[in-house]
C-alpha cells in the first residue's frame, strides 16, 4: 500500500495539530510581531515584515488577475475569491501546450507512445498527490468527472435506503446543489423529501452550527438513517466541520456517512482514511487551483474498494481492470479501490492544469498551507474587527480550528 500521508524528502507531514485554538492567540502573535517591527498591529508595516519572514508563499507560481483585464498595464487586484475560483498557476500554459503539441504531432499515439505524460496512464500522475492532500491511501483516490456528477454516483453504493434505514441526515443551509442531488436522489427511490431528509439547522439567532448539535440528530436520528452527508467546510459560513467525530457518531448509529469537500480540500486538513470515512468528493477549482469547470475527485475508503465487486456501481470502461482494460472484454471487472468507479477516460488537458497546482501542494505540504492559513485568517479577521467595526459582522467561528481560509461578513450599514 501506499500511505496518501507519505511527503516527498523534506516536507513537513500532514498530521498535526491546529497551531491556535482561540482567536486569541493568534492576536497575542500579532501584537509580537508588531512590537519587534515598532509598529501598530493595523499597520501595513506588520505585513511587511510578516512576509519578510515567510517560508510557505509562492506568488511567483502563481497568475495574479489584474484590476481591468481590458488595460494594458493594468495592476493587479487584491484577490479574494479563491473560495470561488483559484489562480492559475504559472506551469498551467506550460504544461497544457505539451499536450497540444503531443496531439498534433502523435495523434492517438499519445495514449501510449513518446516522451512526457501517457494519456493512457495520467490517473498515475495526479492519483497519489491527491491522496497526500486528502489524507488518504493511493488506492482510495480517483480524478473523474465533476462534483455533482461524482457525488451522484456515490450515491449508487452508498445510499441504500430500506423500509427501516432510509433518511438522509444533511444541513440545512447546504449548498444547493447537495440540497438538489440528496432530494432528487430519494424521490428516486420513492421515499418523500419531507419524510426522509433530515435537515440540521443553527440555533435561533446564530449563523453556524454548534458540533454537539450536530451529534444529538444523528444520535437521535440514527436508527433510521441510511447516509449522513455534509460538507467539510460550510460554503457561505467557512465552519469547518469536526469531520472525524461526525464520522465516528455517524457509523456508530449503523450510518453510512460522507462528504462534500468542494470547499474543504487544499484548505483544511484532511485525514479521509484514519478518520474512517467511507466516501468523499470534491471539486479542484477552488483551492485546487485546477481552473473553471476543472475535473473533480472521489474518495473510497479501502474497506469498500478490496473487492471489485463489493459495490454496486454505474460503470464505465475506465473503470474496468486496467491490465485487460484495452482488451474490451466481457463482463465488467472493477479495477480494486476508487479508480473502480471511473467511467470515461479522464480529460488531459484538465488533468495536466491539475498537476501543475499539485506540485506546488506537495512542494509545501498541506500542514504548512494550513499553518499559514490560520495565521492569514486570523489576521484578516482581527483587522476587520478593528477597522470595521460597527459597519460589519463577521459569521464565521473565531476559534481557528472550527475555520477554514475563508472569512465571512454581514454589513450592518
Amino acid at each position: 500500500k501506499t500511505r496518501g500521508m507519505a511527503m516527498p524528502p523534506g516536507a513537513t507531514s500532514a498530521v498535526q495539530a491546529s497551531t491556535w485554538r482561540e482567536q486569541s492567540e493568534v492576536e497575542c502573535w500579532l501584537t509580537k510581531s508588531a512590537a519587534e517591527a515598532s509598529c501598530d498591529v493595523v499597520d501595513a508595516a506588520l505585513a511587511v515584515k510578516l512576509d519578510g519572514e515567510d517560508t510557505v508563499g509562492r506568488r511567483n507560481q502563481f497568475h495574479y488577475p489584474v484590476i481591468d483585464p481590458d488595460v494594458a498595464d493594468s495592476p493587479p487586484c487584491v484577490y479574494l475569491c479563491g473560495n470561488s475560483l483559484g489562480l492559475q498557476p504559472v506551469n498551467v500554459s506550460k504544461y497544457v501546450n505539451q499536450e497540444l503539441q503531443r496531439w498534433s504531432r502523435g495523434g492517438v499515439r499519445g495514449h501510449f507512445e513518446g516522451a512526457g505524460r501517457h494519456w493512457a496512464k495520467i490517473d498515475d500522475h495526479v492519483q497519489g498527490p491527491m491522496a497526500r492532500v486528502v489524507g488518504g491511501l493511493d488506492s482510495e483516490i480517483a480524478v473523474m468527472n465533476g462534483l455533482t456528477t461524482n457525488i451522484h454516483l456515490m450515491f449508487v453504493p452508498f445510499y441504500r435506503p430500506t423500509p427501516d434505514r432510509f433518511k438522509i441526515i444533511m444541513e440545512a443551509k447546504a449548498f444547493p446543489s447537495d440540497r438538489y442531488i440528496v432530494e432528487s436522489q430519494v424521490k428516486f427511490h420513492g421515499y418523500d423529501p419531507a419524510e426522509a431528509i433530515v435537515l440540521i439547522s443553527p440555533r435561533s439567532g446564530e449563523n453556524t452550527l454548534r458540533d454537539e448539535d450536530i451529534l444529538d440528530v444523528i444520535a437521535k436520528e440514527g436508527a433510521r438513517t441510511a447516509l449522513v452527508f455534509m460538507p467539510g467546510v460550510q460554503y457561505y459560513t467557512g465552519q469547518l466541520f469536526d469531520m472525524k467525530s461526525i464520522t465516528a457518531a455517524s457509523h456508530k448509529q449503523g450510518c453510512v456517512v460522507g462528504f462534500d469537500l468542494a470547499h474543504a480540500v487544499g484548505n483544511a486538513l484532511l485525514e479521509l482514511h484514519d478518520w474512517d470515512v467511507d466516501f468523499a468528493c470534491w471539486c479542484t477549482y477552488k483551492y485546487l487551483n485546477a481552473g473553471p469547470g476543472a475535473i473533480a475527485g472521489v474518495f473510497v475508503h479501502e474497506r469498500h474498494g478490496a473487492s471489485d465487486d463489493a459495490l454496486q456501481r454505474f460503470a464505465g470502461w475506465w473503470g474496468h481492470d486496467e491490465e485487460s482494460r484495452f482488451d474490451m472484454t466481457r463482463p465488467f471487472k472493477a479495477e480494486k479501490g476508487a479508480r473502480g468507479f471511473q467511467q470515461s477516460n479522464p480529460p488531459i488537458l484538465q488533468c495536466v492544469s491539475l498537476i501543475a497546482s499539485l506540485e506546488i501542494f506537495q512542494e509545501v505540504g498541506m500542514a504548512e498551507v494550513r499553518r499559514k492559513s490560520e495565521q492569514m485568517s486570523g489576521y484578516l479577521l482581527m483587522l476587520v474587527e478593528r477597522l470595521l467595526k460597527g459597519h460589519v459582522t463577521p459569521v464565521t467561528p473565531r476559534e481557528p480550528h472550527r475555520r477554514g481560509c475563508q472569512i465571512s461578513i454581514t454589513f450592518d450599514r
